[in-house]
């Protein structure tokens, strides 16, 4: 499973000969962010927002997509969406393996929610708070899944990110595996060991 970090909440995953991209975001709307123009066979959104919602600029193939993609019921904050409202978890299983990405996840996750992404594989997890979840939280969301392979995402680092929002040392330092890649493409695999991934934007 090839996995692809295009910025802030926004991934592309490759598996089966198949391509998804997930959360992309609008032009400009995210500080630092180049523009997307995307080809996949499927897209999926975690919430209508514009910084994860722009599947206007992923171009579908046309064959589908036959992997299987399951959802979660989450919110966008901590009072059952009453401040940005639902969020939609999504879950893809390919290759033996699952893959989570969270969206805006705005709280701790338990009942049905958590027991569908335990044990995950690999973890698309928000850190930088203000909209989501912040380090601390994200950490226990990490510890609550105890997935395999976690990868930060919707962080501050120079001159990429809203200003509002966490940097990315605040979450790896709650961290004691972690490790930093030159690129943006990583190569998920039944044996790859447990970490804390952090991808390279743009590279």
């Amino acid at each position: 499973m090839l996995i692809q970090w295009l910025g802030h909440s926004c991934f592309r995953v490759e598996a089966d000969g198949y391509s998804l991209v997930f959360d992309p975001y609008e032009d400009g709307s995210v500080p630092g962010l180049a523009p997307l123009r995307l080809r996949a066979d499927a897209v999926f959104c975690s919430h209508g927002h514009h910084d994860h919602c722009a599947r206007e600029l992923v171009t579908l193939s046309g064959r589908g997509c036959p992997l299987k993609v399951e959802t979660a019921a989450s919110y966008h904050d901590d009072r059952l969406g009453l401040l940005r409202g639902k969020n939609t978890i999504h879950i893809l299983s390919a290759e033996g393996m699952r893959l989570v990405h969270l969206g805006d996840l705005g709280h701790r996750l338990t009942g049905k929610a958590l027991a569908a992404v335990k044990g995950a594989d690999a973890l698309l997890l928000p850190v930088g708070g203000h909209f989501t979840i912040d380090a601390a939280t994200a950490k226990a969301v990490a510890d609550d899944i105890g997935a395999r392979v976690v990868f930060p995402m919707h962080y501050r680092l120079g001159a990429m990110g809203y200003d509002v929002i966490g940097t990315l040392d605040s979450y790896t330092a709650l961290c004691g595996d972690v490790k930093y890649y030159e690129g943006d493409t990583f190569q998920l695999d039944r044996d790859t060991p447990s970490q804390t991934a952090v991808l390279t934007y743009g590279k």
